[in-house]
Formats: structure tokens, sequence, C-alpha cells
């Protein structure tokens, strides 16, 4: 999750020397970042349901979408390998009818779309991917990660894969790289676009028109360069995926706290004690940011486009740059339908798969069939 490469930024001020006192004040005070809570740890902005934790209704709801997942075995038995440019890359494919591609955000995987995969294929043919760097997919050792080449990937596996007009959905970064990716594409291609709190790009330097950004970007260029100092980021990294400072983060980036079960926070460190997961991170988080969604999006009024955003993601605010262009981005294209989610955080779908599989499954039901949108785009 993109959210975890901030949350990783903000760790690091606390933990090296090298970031000043008023620093780290500064930075644990943006709006965007998660406040510290009584037991040391991290908590999100209070959801509107009232009080620190979630509403009344909460449990049984997490108690449903429980009940509809798939376990962790369960995934890692129908996943299989695609090579791509002599990388092992590993994916997903269960059900039948007109294909999705899930695509995770940043730190996650095929896993963690365990509470949507068994519900879109009752319905649609499912794809998961884990992006190089992720998951169960090669982690090349100095190997340069960046929203280009996912994209790349992302548009390979619709080809050689796929092979028929998908529907790409994505969380985070894994929505700008799905944004990249159409807009490189046709309706041949892309047949639609759902995009789940899209990030502004691979790493905050991205928003730069943000006055919070603006604030701290020094600092963010030192972590940086501290981020390179390989003693200093193996540090860093065993410190995060500490199973309990890794419960803390999730908590900060989810609005319901009953979705951070021990299932996720495995989702999320598993894969980060495999070969190469401490350079992908570094790459990740000290990289180019790459193509931001604000240029890309204009470039994409051909294509069906759902936006889904959590009201509460303290890392992609909907008061942010990011956040305001895509509040109003349908007055502007006509083919953009955009829902907010009360009290939902960073990651909607396993947030709340409740209101977003409310949402989804009509607008992918109301597509126009591939031919039409085809036909539609010459």
């Amino acid at each position: 999750m993109a959210a975890l490469a901030a949350h990783h930024h903000h760790r690091l001020l606390s933990f090296s020397s090298a970031a000043a006192p008023t620093a780290r004040r500064r930075l644990s005070s943006l709006p965007f970042s998660p406040r510290p809570s009584s037991h040391g740890g991290f908590s999100s902005s209070t959801c509107a349901s009232g009080g620190g934790g979630t509403s009344s209704a909460a449990a049984p709801l997490a108690a449903a979408a429980t009940s509809a997942s798939l376990s962790l075995e369960e995934l890692r038995r129908g996943c299989t390998t695609w090579t791509w440019r002599g990388m092992r890359v590993n994916y997903l494919a269960r059900g039948q009818g007109p294909p999705v591609l899930l695509v995770h955000g940043f730190g996650a995987s095929v896993a963690h779309w365990r509470r949507n995969i068994g519900v879109l294929s009752e319905s649609h043919t499912v794809y998961a991917i884990d992006l190089l760097g992720f998951g169960a997919s090669d982690k090349p050792a100095g190997f340069s990660y960046t929203m280009e080449t996912w994209a790349e990937l992302i548009l390979d596996f619709l080809k050689e894969v796929v092979k028929r007009p998908t529907v790409l959905v994505g969380n985070s970064v894994g929505s700008l790289a799905c944004v990249i990716a159409a807009s490189e594409s046709n309706r041949d291609v892309v047949r639609g676009l759902v995009l789940l709190n899209c990030a502004g790009g691979m790493n905050n330097k991205a928003i730069v028109d943000d006055w919070r950004i603006k604030l701290v970007l020094p600092l963010l260029w030192l972590i940086d360069f501290l981020l390179n100092q390989r003693p200093i980021a193996s540090a860093l990294f065993n410190r995060v995926k500490n199973r309990d400072n890794l419960k803390d983060i999730l908590l900060s980036v989810y609005g319901n706290k009953d979705a951070v079960d021990d299932e996720l926070v495995e989702i999320i460190r598993g894969p980060a004690d495999t070969e190469g997961a401490l350079d992908a991170f570094v790459s990740t988080v000290t990289g180019p940011p790459g193509p931001s969604p604000i240029a890309l999006m204009p470039r994409l009024a051909d294509v069906p486009v759902l936006v889904l955003w959590g009201d509460r993601d303290p890392f992609t605010p909907i008061d942010g740059p990011v956040g305001k262009f895509f509040s109003r981005l349908p007055s502007e294209l006509p083919n953009v339908t955009l829902h907010m989610l009360e009290g939902v955080g960073h990651c909607p779908h396993d947030d709340r798969p409740d209101l977003v599989h409310d949402r989804l499954l009509p607008w992918l039901d109301g597509l126009p069939p591939p031919a039409a949108a085809a036909a539609a785009a010459v």
C-alpha cells in the first residue's frame, strides 16, 4: 500500500537521530499523517460512525466479510506463474465471465483481495496479480522499480494471458499503474477502469502541490538519502515489519478496525521476509514518483471509470490535491462515476468490501458488451 510507504517515512523520523526533533513534530502534526495513540502506536481519524472504534453494526459487517473471504491457503493454491521478461510473476485466475484484473497497492499482493475475489468470480473471470517486487513475484537484485514498468507489465499480462478486453481494478499505486496502462492502450484492451483511492505517485514526492508535502519535502529527500544507506534501511525495514508495529500501521490506514486481523498482518508481513523485499521497498520509496493521474485522466475520456474513495484515508486525503481532483472529475468528464465511502480508509476493498461490492457490481453489470465498447471507441 502506498500508505505504508508514507508511514515508513514517518517511522524513520522517530528511528533516526539524523532527523531534528522539530521536524518530527511538524511531520507528526500533518493532517495526512497518523496520529500517536495512547499506547504508543498510531490510529487514524475518528470514524463518522462515532468514537475511536467501530460502530455497533461494524462487527456483523466484518463477520460477513470474513465469511465470504478466501483463505490464504486457498489463494495460494489458486495461483500460478507467468514469465515476463525472464522474471516470474505470480497471479490468480478464478471464475467465468467478462474479465477483471485486480492490482494491489504498495506492500500488498493477490491476497489483499481475499474479500473480493470470491464475490467477483461469481459473475466474472477474476485475475489478480502480484506486481514485480511484491507478494510471490520475483524481486530481482538491482532492479529499479517504476510506475511505468508496472504499467507495461499489466498491459503485457492482458495481451499474453487474459487476451480479452478487461476491466482494471486498482488500489493506491495499483490504481495509478492501471491509469498509466489504460492511457497507453485502447478499448480493445482496457474495457473499464476502477480506482480505489488512487495514489498521486509511487511515493510522496509526487504531491508537490500540497502545502503539507512542501513543508517536509527537504526532509523526504533526507530520508531518501538515509534509506540508501544499507544498514539504516535494513534496520528500519526490520522494525516496520515487526508484527505489532505493522498492525499499528494498518490500524492507521483502515477506517474499519475490525478488518485489521492477524491474517491481514500476515498478508503484508510474509512477503517482506523474502529475498529482495528490502531492495524493492527502498527502490519504491526513493525512486521517481512517475506520471501524475491528474495529467493522465483527461486522456481516458472514452473509458468508463468508477472512482471509489474512502473519506478517512490519512495518506491520500480527499482534501489533498489528488483527492480534490478526483472529487470534481465527474463534473468535467461524463465517463467518470464517483462514490465517496463514509468511514472508510485507504484500502476500501478490504476495509469495507460490502460498500465496494454494492457500487462495483452494478457498475460492472452496466458496462456495454466488449464488442459494443470497441465499436464505440472507433
